[in-house]
């Protein structure tokens, strides 16, 4: 077996490789950015609501109640990101192309005027 260059599978090929992507609009990347931080935040709160609970301390049913308020929030975060993304290609006139399972205009029985 012959030592191959690690580097050929750390670099990315010029013309975009098979992983490449467009890279998402600012306005969408945060919102995605708040939406993450949000469901951090909530997950931790959760975790402080079951340590709460299980050492039965007072500061059980207040941190319940937030968790159950940051999880409405963190919910909105996520359709926030939806929202955000349908706005921008409305605004930004993103072209859309039929799928491959689309039927044609002339085979649809539509006829050009």
């Amino acid at each position: 077996m012959e030592p191959r260059d690690i580097t050929e599978h750390l670099t990315v090929p010029e013309d975009g490789g098979v992983y490449a992507r467009p890279r998402m609009p600012d306005p969408v990347r945060n919102a995605a950015v708040r939406a993450v931080i949000i469901i951090a935040l909530t997950l931790s709160q959760v975790v402080v609501v079951l340590l709460c609970t299980l050492a039965g301390s007072w500061l059980a049913l207040p941190m319940t109640i937030s968790s159950v308020a940051s999880t409405v929030v963190a919910t909105w975060a996520v359709l926030d990101i939806w929202i955000t993304r349908q706005a921008w290609r409305q605004r930004h006139g993103v072209v859309s192309v039929p799928s491959s399972v689309a039927r044609g205009r002339k085979s649809a029985g539509y006829r050009d005027h």
